[in-house]
């Protein structure tokens, strides 16, 4: 098991060093991008699609959702959190897009990278421990839900959107990121109800939400680097 819990935590580093390209970058896939750029009307399909593969790739939602779930271990609890979760980023990203509530990206996706911090550092304790008090768990996600949902608003904000379908393509782009969401934690729990039943599970916990943290400190640098560099 130790072995294993090596692995782990060597592919979480060396993805998180992979990714480090495109942590800046905002973007969209340019096949992609061309699309969203050149579509004329209702494209239910496409942007089912290409909702469900943003959060799929989307490497900032699912180390906060791992956070999330990686002490929980009734699926009650675990569908709760995510429901607010869920029902926190569908607020932002279509409010962001139809309303057209606008932010910084860079910022809106440091504060993203503080929310993969803030689960690390929740999991280890260390609002009791350092500080003396304990945020509302349930609140925060939701809280960070909105966040998660305007950085998805952002991407989407970078492009000349028609107008024509434009209520059906958000909708269903919105659609298409719980998809991807609920394909992502069912790899996800599963894989932590593998680890749970070694005996290594509690022993590298502390392990795993220490790089988690670091995962997210890395993500907020990326962004706050390309905000004051890049504008």
């Amino acid at each position: 098991m130790q072995g294993f819990a090596r692995v782990v935590l060597l592919g979480v580093l060396v993805a998180l060093v992979a990714w480090s390209p495109v942590a800046t970058a905002h973007g969209v896939e340019e096949g992609d991008a061309a699309f969203i750029e050149g579509n004329e009307g209702a494209n239910i399909g496409v942007f089912l699609y290409l909702g469900a593969k943003h959060m799929v790739t989307g490497y900032d939602h699912l180390l906060f959702l791992v956070g999330v779930i990686f002490f929980l271990y009734r699926m009650k609890d675990v569908l709760l959190y995510v429901s607010m979760f869920t029902f926190g980023h569908s607020i932002t990203l279509i409010a962001g897009v139809l309303g057209g509530i606008h932010a910084n990206a860079y910022l809106i996706d440091a504060i993203i990278g503080l929310s993969v911090v803030y689960k690390g550092f929740d999991n280890l304790g260390g609002f009791q421990r350092l500080l003396g008090f304990q945020p509302n768990p349930k609140a925060a996600v939701f809280l960070f839900g909105l966040f998660h949902g305007f950085g998805l608003a952002t991407k989407l904000q970078e492009f000349h959107l028609s107008p024509d379908g434009l209520v059906a393509n958000i909708l269903s782009f919105n659609i298409g990121v719980e998809v991807g969401q609920f394909l992502a934690l069912g790899l996800i729990l599963l894989f932590m109800a593998y680890w749970r039943t070694t005996r290594g599970f509690n022993r590298y916990a502390f392990l795993t939400n220490t790089a988690l943290m670091c995962g997210g400190f890395l993500l907020v640098g990326y962004q706050l680097t390309g905000y004051f560099v890049g504008g």
